[in-house]
């Protein structure tokens, strides 16, 4: 058995997420049907985070077990010609055995997209959450900065029940207008379940005047996820790059 690395590009609009369920697409369930097909054996796919509904990634991280004489580029062609078009196979190359997608990653960088022009993004739609304000930048920035550094996130988590740690080390929130376009760009260890939409949504918040900056110390503190603001749209969020 080899293990073998995968770079992923995806566009998650008609998915359930990256998580394989039964009975409906997923990035996961379509990776593995094709491995499987080529190997003739049951393959499973790891991957380096579990993207919701609807979210895309630009470069995914994943890894399989597979007993197969293929070389890693005709691994990656025979993925690619039998993938629906919007799942890109960008690379795969072989890994160490104890590789592991998920746990060997020491970083993850996503970017959330809102567009605030005057006219609708008709070809950028699906990758964009249109807003019909234009919200205060410098606002959201001054209120990034307490959102960054190892906090407990409990507040910006939609799993409630979750029982293991929510402490996260969150680097860097950069936010940047280009244009027509606000980009939120977010480097972590990781993230919880929402956790980059919600603190998206709770920036937005800011920007309109519905918080102040300096509130969002008090909903870290919190630890309560109704004090944080409303679970950005997932159209708007993608995943950039995986660091090991």
């Amino acid at each position: 058995m080899k293990n073998f690395k995968f770079i992923i590009s995806y566009d998650g609009s008609r998915y359930f997420g990256w998580e394989r369920q039964p009975g409906r697409d997923t990035i996961q369930g379509k990776l593995e049907a094709v491995l499987t097909r080529m190997c003739g054996t049951d393959v499973q796919v790891i991957g380096a985070g579990r993207t919701d509904a609807g979210v895309h990634a630009r470069a995914m991280a994943a890894n399989a077990y597979m007993d197969t004489e293929k070389t890693p580029e005709e691994i990656r062609d025979y993925m690619n010609r039998y993938l629906p078009d919007d799942i890109c196979v960008q690379e795969a190359k072989l890994a160490a055995d104890r590789f592991h997608a998920r746990y060997r990653a020491v970083g993850k960088l996503y970017t959330y997209t809102c567009y605030v022009g005057d006219t609708k993004p008709v070809f950028n739609r699906k990758y964009v959450t249109v807003l019909d304000y234009q919200p205060d930048l410098a606002a959201m920035q001054r209120a990034a900065e307490y959102l960054t550094g190892e906090h407990d996130y409990k507040s910006f988590c939609s799993n409630p029940q979750m029982k293991k740690s929510t402490v996260r080390i969150v680097d860097s929130i950069e936010i940047v207008r280009r244009k027509d376009y606000i980009y939120f760009n977010y480097h972590g260890t990781g993230f919880l379940q929402n956790m980059v939409r919600i603190l998206t949504g709770t920036l937005l918040e800011v920007g309109q005047g519905k918080r102040t900056p300096e509130s969002v110390r008090q909903t870290l503190e919190a630890k309560d996820r109704t004090q944080a603001g409303y679970t950005a749209p997932p159209q708007g969020l993608c995943l950039m790059r995986v660091d090991y």
